[in-house]
């Protein structure tokens, strides 16, 4: 499968690894060319220095060829602008989108872009791990 990642954050980078790992082709594009050292060193996939939510960037990146793409800037403007065109003008079938803020998270998962919020994610398992540490005192008392 063919991926285009946007941003080479710790979550880019580590997603870029990961799915070079399983064999995909891996396409990363970041505004900063400092931000590729969080690949590993072995990485073999193409980085793109630019805007992603450019159209050239984006075609330089393979966006053509792409089955998927993953929006993981830390802007969630950029990540939705992104994901629209990638899905609205790439016709990608499966766009994935980072969004940090949960009441946009909610908008536009209404309005079919495949969102990921860590804040909500985090919150979960924070809460999860919280309440099961509740549950097992009580268990224990009783």
């Amino acid at each position: 499968m063919n991926i285009v990642i946007l941003g080479c954050g710790r979550v880019g980078a580590r997603l870029a690894t990961m799915m070079e790992r399983e064999g995909h082709t891996v396409s990363v594009i970041d505004y900063s060319s400092e931000a590729f050292r969080r690949l590993e060193p072995d990485f073999s996939g193409t980085t793109i220095i630019g805007n992603g939510v450019d159209e050239e960037i984006l075609i330089r990146a393979g966006i053509k060829e792409a089955d998927a793409f993953a929006a993981v800037t830390n802007g969630d403007n950029r990540n939705i602008m992104a994901s629209q065109i990638a899905k609205e003008i790439f016709n990608i079938k499966k766009v994935v989108c980072r969004i940090y803020d949960p009441i946009r998270e909610s908008t536009y998962n209404e309005l079919g872009l495949e969102t990921y919020c860590p804040t909500i994610i985090g919150a979960q398992a924070l809460f999860d791990a919280l309440s099961s540490d509740k549950q097992k005192k009580k268990a224990e008392r009783g």
